[in-house]
């Protein structure tokens, strides 16, 4: 059974140059990627917003539909994307019509720390494979390959899939360092079980809800686990990580720290559960930005 450790506090995604949370207040956020500063909502964000300067000189504002979705607003002609930088990483950034950008800065914690594990792994001689669910645009997946792992990068979105082919080619990575699947998740890990493919590490970030590309009905609250034992049959004698991303909201890390302690019982190692976060640069607060599990050998 393995050890789950005492929860750290939150982890604040603290080293980047390229990205900055402005401020946040009244249900948005002001945030710098690269050269531009975008405003986009929010639902944590329920305290007042205090420092009006900050706000005054963005480029683009997403605004809310009361019917679902919304729309930008430009200041200036941005161009259709552009790139950012973090440590050794390349990431294409694009406002999308969903509000979304591309990428979770917050993430940088994990993927430093997917990224030690691997470079760990190399030096004693070990080559690493790594299965990557729910990839969306693959930042997890471009950290992992730059570490030296081979990885395995799944999303049911095809753009999406895509869009982490081009965060890996911005990022100077062999094209043949990242093998990219279209297919819904479960489906696929089925077909690895059968196929007898074996991975030392997995990295999943699992919506709360979704359909799968033939209207198969996700709920993370009741498919997680089912899909949590599929994938025990996916690793490697001597799995290496394992490790959870989660923004369902009301979703506990002590829910993580049980689901992975469960899973990974026969193997020992350690669990550890947690928020990630954001700094707000205007007055020093932390945006909660999801949680994470991590059960590592």
């Amino acid at each position: 059974m393995p050890d789950i450790l005492p929860s750290p506090s939150l982890l604040l995604a603290n080293d980047w140059q390229d990205y900055q949370l402005l401020d946040a207040g009244d249900g948005m956020k002001c945030e710098r990627w690269g050269e531009f500063t975008l405003v986009r909502p929010d639902p944590q964000i329920i305290w007042p917003r205090r420092n009006g300067k900050v706000w005054s000189g963005w480029d683009a504002f997403y605004h809310r539909s009361e019917k679902g979705g919304g729309r930008w607003e430009f200041r200036r002609t941005l161009p259709e994307s552009w790139t950012v930088r973090y440590k050794k990483l390349v990431f294409q950034i694009r406002p999308t019509s969903f509000k979304h950008t591309g990428l979770f800065p917050e993430q940088a914690v994990n993927w430093d720390w997917c990224s030690a594990k691997i470079s760990e792994a190399r030096e004693q001689g070990r080559e690493v494979s790594v299965l990557n669910l729910f990839g969306y645009t693959g930042a997890a997946s471009v950290a992992a390959a730059a570490a030296g792992a081979q990885v395995c990068h799944v999303d049911a979105a095809k753009g999406m899939v895509d869009w982490c082919g081009v965060n890996a080619e911005v990022s100077g990575l062999r094209r043949d360092s990242i093998r990219y699947i279209v297919d819904d998740c479960v489906k696929f890990v089925r077909r690895e079980v059968k196929r007898g493919r074996r991975y030392d590490a997995l990295i999943m970030d699992p919506p709360s809800y979704g359909r799968g590309a033939s209207g198969e009905l996700w709920k993370l609250e009741t498919h997680l686990w089912p899909l949590l034992k599929e994938c025990r049959d996916v690793l490697s004698e001597s799995p290496l990580f394992f490790l959870i991303n989660a923004y369902t909201t009301g979703l506990s890390p002590s829910v993580l720290a049980n689901l992975l302690s469960e899973l990974m019982h026969d193997h020992g190692g350690t669990v550890i559960t947690g928020e990630v976060g954001l700094p707000i640069q205007a007055d020093g607060k932390v945006l909660p930005c999801g949680i994470y599990g991590r059960w590592s050998a």
